[in-house]
């Protein structure tokens, strides 16, 4: 040590305070140790920052050289400027480049923790700021670093940690690890605390008839439950609208905020009813003043079915228009062959029934009915002439005008002919003539004929065919039970498979292996049935008529007396024409 140092007046040691007469060896001595006891690794120190950097940031701590920490430990960085002190955490006295290598992080969390220590316990309601998410949860600045577990953000479910980074809460301490050095904190637990004050204030207050304010907590499918102010209370379905819903969610999302009324509350059973629809007039109230039956009124179709539409008159207000009521001449099979959703429509009103809260509503009402003057235009036994729009099993629909058809019935297709289906005789499409035989624009029906076109062939039958003529025809049809044979004016005979003689060769035959259609063949008209249209044939009592004939006609050319024919001498006479 120089003199000059010895008789030194004024130094100051590492803290920078003033250290006055310093004249003996032994203070110089302690002096110079003391300005090296916090350079050791682990210790927190202070210093200077000397420059700012883009990636770091220079320190001066009065070592000889400088320290680095990286940006990035000064969360920040805008506040801070160069000649500002702060306290740093010493890692390493001297790096791979000479530099002193310091961290800011380390040393405020040993600080920070210290305070946390100092000041706070389990319980402690600390407020902090939300600075990033970790695997878990969130990390809160209080101070110092804190975990906030997910399970712990908020008493509702959390779908998006995201939306919780950078904001400012209050937090409860939970737990703090001295050996680790870590705290946990909680929001839940106070928003818990909240609401139960909350919900003891609300049960102590509500009453039915209050309006209040919820969120939607869940939806099922009878209803949905609301949040107010901690009190759980069920809004039903069927309280909702005073329209008809399917579903909640076609009206509510679990989150949202809703004004209800409390309609009961069971103070007991902690029991809470709730209705939105209440809020509002029932709109069913004066509905024979706002639509009286005959009044036209219009609206948007809502929903279709198969019987019908469903149309809103106003909110909560709809109507049925049956499927009968959309149009007085089309036939429609479904409502959305006209109508579909969305579209405004005139209507007229049926019939209200309010209690059921029921309206029937008709669209061709309207309109124009086209069949009020169908009497008038088409008289009985008119001729018209139209087209086959469509066939059915039971007959074919002619045409007449736009929206309105006559039937022709199967059984009017012809007088002679027995047919299974009209499109036997028809084709759809095809331009035919026809009869009318009935109007009634009350049941909306046109009768016609076809077969009324030409005289009914049975009805002089008699004149034309008696018991006992012999007819000879063409095979028309062949069946199991017999042969149908053509006796003119499309009228058919039908000669009985047992009236077919047959040799003993062919009894084991089928009528169709021994005759063919187009087969001309005679027989005895042995019986006429005007009302069941049927002519009776035999073909046997022919070929007995004719021996018969033959027997007489030899005994006369014998000049012999004629004998009385027997049975059994016919019988021979029979087999011999027979054979």
């Amino acid at each position: 040590m120089t003199k000059e140092m010895e008789t030194q007046s004024r130094t100051k040691d590492k803290k920078g305070e003033e250290i006055e007469n310093i004249s003996s060896m032994e203070d110089i001595r302690e002096l110079y140790e003391n300005s090296f006891q916090n350079f050791k690794e682990g210790n927190i120190i202070k210093g200077h920052i000397l420059a700012i950097r883009k990636d770091d940031v220079i320190v001066d701590i009065g070592y000889k050289s400088e320290g680095i920490i990286p940006a990035s430990e000064f969360r920040d960085m805008h506040n801070w400027k160069i000649g500002d002190e702060l306290e740093v955490f010493l890692e390493d006295l001297e790096d791979s480049n000479g530099m002193v290598v310091l961290s800011k992080q380390k040393a405020d969390k040993v600080r920070n923790w210290e305070k946390t220590v100092a000041l706070c316990q389990e319980g402690n309601i600390v407020e902090g700021k939300i600075y990033k998410k970790v695997k878990g949860g969130l990390m809160v600045d209080i101070g110092m670093d804190a975990f906030l577990p997910a399970s712990q953000i908020d008493i509702k479910m959390i779908t998006n940690l995201d939306e919780y980074v950078g904001k400012t809460y209050k937090f409860k301490i939970v737990q703090i690890n001295t050996e680790r050095k870590n705290v946990v904190v909680s929001r839940r637990e106070l928003l818990e605390e909240a609401r139960m004050k909350s919900r003891t204030k609300m049960l102590s207050e509500i009453a039915a008839g209050d309006i209040r304010k919820g969120v939607v907590k869940n939806i099922t499918d009878f209803g949905a439950f609301i949040d107010i102010s901690g009190v759980d209370g069920l809004l039903h379905l069927s309280d909702m609208s005073w329209g008809k819903i399917s579903h909640p969610s076609e009206m509510l999302a679990i989150g949202d905020t809703v004004e209800v009324m409390v309609l009961s509350f069971d103070k007991e059973k902690e029991r809470v009813s709730l209705g939105l629809k209440q809020k509002t007039p029932n709109p069913w109230d004066n509905i024979e003043d706002k639509y009286p039956v005959g009044s036209k009124v219009k609206g948007k179709i809502v929903n279709l079915m198969p019987y019908g539409a469903f149309m809103e008159l106003e909110e909560g207000v709809e109507g049925l228009i049956h499927i009968s009521e959309i149009s007085w001449t089309k036939k429609i099979n479904h409502p959305s062959d006209v109508l579909a959703i969305g579209d405004f429509v005139e209507t007229m009103v049926l019939s209200l029934e309010k209690d059921e809260q029921k309206i029937s509503l008709g669209v061709k009402q309207t309109e124009f009915n086209p069949w009020t003057l169908v009497e008038d235009k088409y008289k009985e036994g008119m001729k018209v002439k139209g087209k086959i729009s469509n066939i059915t099993n039971y007959g074919a629909f002619m045409e007449l005008e736009d929206g309105i058809d006559g039937l022709i019935h199967l059984s009017d297709i012809s007088w002679t002919k027995r047919l299974n289906h009209p499109s036997e005789v028809l084709k759809k499409g095809e331009i035919v003539e026809a009869v009318v035989m009935s109007v009634s624009k009350e049941q909306k029906k046109v009768s016609l004929g076809l077969k009324q076109l030409t005289p009914n062939p049975w009805e002089n039958i008699n004149e034309r065919v008696k018991v006992g003529d012999v007819i000879t025809g063409q095979i028309n049809k062949i069946t199991g039970f017999g042969i149908f044979l053509d006796i003119g004016d499309e009228i058919e005979g039908l000669v009985h498979k047992s009236q077919i003689p047959l040799d003993e060769s062919q009894k084991d035959q089928e009528i169709k292996d021994i005759y063919k259609k187009g087969d001309e063949i005679t027989a005895k008209v042995v019986k006429v049935d005007i009302e069941e249209k049927k002519i009776a044939l035999s073909m046997k009592e022919y070929v007995s008529s004719q021996c018969i004939e033959e027997y007489k006609k030899k005994q006369n050319s014998e000049n012999l007396n004629s004998p009385v024919l027997d049975e059994t001498t016919a019988e021979e006479l029979k087999k011999e024409k027979l054979d």
